[in-house]
């Protein structure tokens, strides 16, 4: 791959994907700001020098960085969040100052502002899997044989790849999960399978074998009435067989709530088991990984891309909500510790704990790269 083709396959979707997302979660808190009458000096999409921008008629500068790998909002009297002295003079604030500074608002203000950022990325993926489902449709799985895999209920049964599964035991089915169901439930029972090969239905019986849940205890597990033994065929689900349905307006909003909500608890759920140890720390992906789902997603076109969009606004939500100071999660625990104390934190204290967070987001930023640079070196060594 030459030099040019890799900037429009992998760059170019990568720095638009972030560009929108970065967008959106500063233009979170912007509008916040705005809301609660704090005093917006710049919004930059991007850190470095400005290449382009201009000022709207509240003061605030819209600007477009030469580093597109972030960006900021800067607000009045944000700079020094403790004495309340202007950002840009060593000068108490006037009082006209002290009604735009975001340090002079409340509480309740000050942490609706803050937090407005990752829950736009949130709204954000909601609206996104809302579009998909509605204009481009919802797709599902039909009951076709993709794949059998080998020693299991299927292959002895005599499935192959490309046959579609008409009826279980008299039943009809046309879904890959009424499959799964119908299997799950029935381990260790023959079941009749009517199949279409080609042009010809055949009837083909087999028992499904049974799977044990690994984290359930070995004595209950022997029993099936227990719930944690499962049938298994052995068949994984063909690409190529899949019917995509509009659904209405309300129920495709309803829908992308339901997605965004499960993304968010899988990937909650999977830096859990990093945590705990059940899963690698390897699997942590940087910038190298992000530009390659990106350029991967574009290439499969605008629905891969807008879900890759919507997936990946709910990772930018979630890290910005960790307790980490210079992440807005870690400004979170600041204002809810001002809240239990009655005041604020100590302006050392602050001040170490954000040159803290800094270097542990520093390291992390650095661990992930490593990973990347490593799957490459697999990939391509």
């Amino acid at each position: 791959m030459d030099f040019i083709t890799f900037i429009l396959q992998y760059a170019v979707p990568f720095l638009a994907i972030l560009t929108v997302l970065v967008f959106v979660h500063e233009l979170g808190h912007f509008l916040l700001a705005r809301w609660n009458g704090v005093k917006v000096e710049v919004f930059s999409v991007g850190f470095g020098n400005e290449l382009w921008g201009f000022n709207d008629k509240h003061g605030t500068r819209w600007r477009l960085s030469s580093v597109p790998l972030g960006g900021y909002v800067k607000m009045f009297g944000e700079g020094d969040m403790i004495t309340g002295v202007d950002d840009t003079e060593d000068r108490p604030m006037t009082e006209d100052e002290k009604k735009v500074s975001f340090h002079h608002k409340n509480l309740r203000q000050r942490t609706a502002v803050v937090a407005a950022g990752p829950l736009a990325n949130f709204l954000f993926a909601v609206l996104v899997f809302w579009a998909i489902n509605a204009a481009f449709g919802v797709p599902t799985l039909l009951s076709a044989v993709g794949e059998v895999i080998e020693d299991t209920a299927a292959e002895e049964a005599g499935f192959q790849a490309g046959d579609v599964i008409l009826s279980i035991d008299g039943r009809a089915i046309t879904e890959f999960n009424e499959l799964s169901e119908i299997v799950s439930a029935n381990p260790h029972v023959t079941l009749n399978f009517e199949v279409l090969r080609g042009d010809a239905v055949l009837h083909l019986n087999a028992t499904p074998r049974t799977w044990k849940d690994p984290e359930a205890d070995d004595e209950e597990s022997e029993h099936a009435n227990t719930g944690t033994s499962k049938g298994l065929l052995g068949v994984r689900p063909s690409m190529e067989h899949v019917r995509t349905e509009r659904t209405g307006i309300f129920h495709g909003l309803v829908l992308g709530v339901e997605q965004t909500y499960f993304f968010t608890a899988n990937i909650l759920a999977g830096l859990g088991e990093m945590f705990s140890g059940e899963r690698s720390a390897n699997e942590l992906g940087g910038v190298l990984s992000i530009a390659q789902f990106s350029g991967e997603a574009a290439q499969g076109g605008i629905v891969s891309t807008l879900r890759f969009l919507a997936i990946l606004s709910i990772n930018l939500g979630l890290i910005n909500l960790f307790p980490v100071p210079v992440l807005d999660g870690g400004h979170l625990v600041f204002y809810m510790a001002e809240a239990l104390r009655g005041k604020p934190l100590s302006q050392k204290l602050q001040e170490y704990s954000f040159r803290f967070g800094l270097v542990l987001v520093l390291l992390l930023m650095i661990f992930a790269t490593w990973n990347d640079f490593g799957r490459l070196f697999e990939k391509f060594g």
